[in-house]
């Protein structure tokens, strides 16, 4: 089963420290000599070499040129930065504010034909209502403190990103715990409105949608962060402090096999319709 979502961030990081690492001993060099001839603290050394520091570019050709292996500096570049693109913290990401972060990537979304979401804690994205999603983007304004919250704007851009799934070649198969219909993320009317297009959307033809019941008994599968699968070649990943996009075939295929597990936990239909009325009259 999928291991700490940031293990391919981390994995990547490493893999470039243990080839620096390998260059300076082969050259010969202790972590001393290495930084003498790179004009640095010794102890910036030993941090790239442990994956606590991601070295520069300009790092990397100074520690090339320092062992004697020139040649090895620009594949190790593309390496660290391929690494460091996997692992991308949300400050940097909501710098331009919320609704800039909506309209990321389109063409992500266009090129998907096959979009597989799991989620334990909120209504996917491409299945809110603007109420729900104003509610969610205005948790996650005040959490991380941006300068100017433009939730609301960000809500209707993120709507309009969803319509992708009402345009030919694109279908969704999502599965969601029970207990997410029960996450007051907005006021009793948002809400309201957010369970009752769960029902209206669940019948497209084009969606499908399964919810795992809290009182599914015995689980095959724990409830997991959430993740998006866009086709087969790139799983997302939500944590509380970045978004891990994971490209690795094995990795992927482990993300692939939980939700295949996850999905088969699901209800669906009638059953899944019953679990979201009942979600519904709780609010009253």
């Amino acid at each position: 089963m999928p291991i700490s979502p940031s293990s391919s961030a981390q994995a990547a990081r490493e893999v470039v420290a243990r080839q620096l690492r390998d260059l300076r001993r082969t050259a010969g060099l202790t972590v001393v000599e290495l930084a003498g001839r790179c004009n640095w603290h010794h102890a910036k050394t030993s941090r790239i070499e442990n994956a606590k520091t991601a070295p520069t570019a300009t790092d990397i050709r100074l520690w090339c040129r320092a062992c004697g292996a020139v040649d090895e500096a620009e594949p190790l570049i593309a390496r660290s930065l391929h690494a460091e693109s996997l692992y991308t913290e949300w400050r940097a990401q909501v710098r331009d504010g919320l609704k800039a972060l909506q309209a990321g990537e389109p063409r992500l979304f266009q090129d998907t034909a096959l979009f597989r979401i799991y989620s334990s804690s909120l209504v996917p994205g491409l299945l809110q209502t603007e109420g729900y999603a104003a509610g969610v983007l205005g948790i996650s304004a005040r959490f991380r403190e941006v300068l100017i919250d433009d939730s609301a704007d960000a809500a209707r851009a993120r709507i309009a990103r969803s319509r992708i799934i009402h345009e030919p070649g694109h279908r969704l198969v999502a599965v969601i715990e029970e207990s997410v219909l029960h996450h007051q993320i907005c006021d009793a009317d948002a809400m309201a409105a957010q369970l009752g297009y769960l029902l209206t959307a669940g019948a497209l033809p084009q969606v499908s949608l399964g919810i795992v019941p809290m009182a599914a008994s015995p689980r095959d599968q724990w409830p997991r962060e959430t993740f998006h699968i866009y086709d087969d070649r790139l799983v997302s990943v939500e944590l509380v402090s970045a978004r891990v996009r994971i490209t690795e075939p094995s990795e992927i295929t482990l993300y692939l096999r939980a939700f295949e597990e996850l999905r088969g936990m699901a209800v669906y239909g009638a059953e899944a319709r019953a679990l979201i009325v009942k979600a519904v009259e709780a609010l009253r």
